[in-house]
């Protein structure tokens, strides 16, 4: 799990690192930095309701604050 967690991480922030590049490339003449934006977006939801399930059916525990 914390495997994927990582790679989930390093897609969300090549995907926000596109999208700074599409930015200043394009200048606002696509909507390519938009998409890629909208990208980041799901994949962040898609993260946090993996965890959730992931916490709900056992498969991780919290471990707290130590």
């Amino acid at each position: 799990m914390k495997t994927f967690v990582a790679i989930a991480f390093i897609l969300i922030i090549a995907s926000l690192g596109s999208a700074l590049f599409f930015l200043m490339k394009d200048k606002g003449r696509s909507n390519r930095t938009v998409q890629a934006l909208a990208m980041r977006v799901g994949l962040s939801i898609t993260l946090f309701l993996i965890l959730l399930a992931s916490y709900k059916m056992g498969w991780i525990q919290p471990t707290g604050i130590r």
